[in-house]
């Protein structure tokens, strides 16, 4: 159990707070925030 714990809190790390380089080295939070801001612009 505690290793799934561990293993869900790295995912959640490296799926929402860690710059990717795809994303032009943005979050995926900061990217869908600035996505959103663009759309909204458009």
């Amino acid at each position: 159990a505690e290793a799934r714990e561990k293993i869900t809190a790295w995912k959640e790390d490296y799926n929402r707070n860690r710059p990717h380089s795809s994303l032009g080295n943005l979050t995926p939070r900061d990217f869908a925030m600035k996505s959103r801001l663009e759309t909204k612009a458009a």
